[in-house]
């Protein structure tokens, strides 16, 4: 059989995984067998590309194969849950590296670059160094190494505009010019490095599931034209695949979080006022002991979960399925809501359960929980803070306002799980703690947990 068409098969066959992988990746119950999926089409491209540049040695592939893997299996085995969303900015960041490097490598080895083919290595650049600087920031603040305030100064949307219109100036010079000159190519490169830092600085940790989204966008768009540079179909439309699914979950991302996509392009999101302060919400905190809390639980016959960071932290997952399970042989229904938002990437909350073989059946989307909420005996909140805060219904002054949100606070009592009065990743405070159907259990999740665990099986 001739080689060029084995490749193509190969290709072909690599695309579905990848198409097929990133449907199921869109359930919890079917995500991992997504995984393995698009990791075998990701395999079968990479042999596939290896044999159709006819490379004869693969001594230094081989050896980059190895490291990498080590490296991934490293991580995986290590890396925290809790991590999980600095991992995924810094993928998204090795994502914007490999096409800037791709990029590069095309303009110092190619004797004479077409005019398309220099525009796709503009693209591959600009596009690749804004991805990499942009993903080590979001990579920063949610690693708590650098502030998670938003930073902002005077004329920052202007100098972000005029940059960007600058560096694809250059890149038009740098694709239409006589001669393709190094200064531009430098200069761009440069600029969008720059551009990476300034577009992602005026973001607060707060809305950080919504640029690791747009940054896992950014990455395909790149890989894309990175693709167009080698001249690789699978490249292209993989990058184009990852590329359009980003920029469709930075959408929804946005809607959960009443933001526009335009705010997330230009910066200056995350930037809140201090409408919201403690001293500005009234009402009381009613503390409430865990034995107490466990006899309103011993009586309820509905029961909601609404996990949030907090959870994540205290790594309390395993704990909160163990006291679901007891309710459950108590009589009682069970159900856990999940926003959109929870966590400090898309999906988290959902990732943290499906770890601890929470049932698939038992997670429902915030719509889906919302309508049931009123009937809901008790309502356990989990160290969740800004998608539960009826600010975001209720005060047309709260940064937070439309922002859809869980209804916990029409449950006919909540139980709240946190360590303290401290203000979620907004700042701003939530009236929910000082509603009089409302109960605080202070401590740390995990063992808050414990100790309910403990009276049932004491019981």
């Amino acid at each position: 059989m001739d080689r060029a068409l084995i490749i193509n098969l190969a290709y072909i066959l690599a695309a579905f995984f990848f198409v097929n992988g990133l449907k199921k990746l869109g359930h919890p119950s079917t995500a991992r067998k997504g995984n393995m999926h698009s990791s075998l089409g990701m395999l079968i491209a990479i042999l596939a590309s290896l044999v159709s540049k006819e490379i004869l040695s693969f001594q230094m592939i081989l050896i980059g194969m190895v490291i990498g893997s080590i490296v991934g299996v490293l991580a995986a085995k290590l890396i925290k849950m809790t991590a999980m969303p600095e991992m995924v900015a810094l993928l998204n960041g090795f994502g914007g590296i490999s096409s800037l490097l791709v990029g590069w490598g095309a303009y110092e080895l190619t004797p004479k670059l077409t005019t398309f083919t220099a525009g796709t290595v503009a693209l591959s650049v600009i596009i690749g160094g804004i991805t990499l600087t942009g993903s080590l920031i979001a990579w920063g603040k949610l690693s708590e190494n650098l502030p998670g305030k938003p930073v902002l100064f005077i004329g920052q949307k202007l100098i972000n505009a005029v940059l960007l219109l600058v560096t694809f100036y250059l890149a038009f010079l740098f694709t239409t010019g006589p001669v393709v000159g190094e200064q531009y190519f430098f200069i761009m490169a440069g600029i969008a490095l720059l551009l990476g830092i300034l577009l992602v600085i005026p973001i607060g940790g707060a809305d950080m599931p919504v640029v690791i989204a747009l940054l896992n966008s950014y990455s395909g768009i790149a890989a894309s034209a990175a693709g167009f540079v080698v001249n690789n179909n699978l490249l292209i439309v993989a990058g184009a695949i990852v590329g359009a699914s980003g920029l469709i979950l930075t959408n929804i991302m946005c809607k959960a979080m009443n933001r526009t996509l335009a705010h997330v392009l230009f910066g200056g999101m995350g930037a809140t006022s201090t409408s919201g302060d403690s001293k500005d919400v009234k009402g009381e905190v009613k503390p409430i002991v865990p034995e107490d809390a466990a006899l309103i639980l011993e009586a309820a016959q509905s029961v909601s979960f609404i996990p949030g960071y907090g959870m994540a932290v205290a790594q309390a997952q395993h704990s909160v399925k163990e006291l679901a399970e007891l309710l459950e042989n108590n009589g009682c229904e069970v159900k856990f809501g999940i926003h959109p938002v929870a966590g400090r990437m898309p999906g988290h909350m959902n990732v943290l359960l499906a770890e601890a073989d929470i049932p698939y059946e038992q997670l429902f989307e915030m719509d889906a929980i919302n309508p049931s909420m009123e009937s809901t005996d008790v309502c356990v909140v989990i160290g969740a803070n800004d998608v539960v805060n009826p600010d975001a219904r209720e005060s047309e002054g709260s940064p937070i306002y439309g922002m859809p949100i869980i209804n916990a606070d029409y449950a006919k009592t909540v139980i709240i799980l946190k360590r303290s009065m401290a203000s979620g990743f907004a700042g701003i405070a939530n009236p929910l703690f000082l509603k009089n159907n409302s109960r605080m259990l202070f401590g740390d999740a995990k063992s808050s947990i414990h100790s309910l665990i403990s009276y049932f099986k004491e019981s």
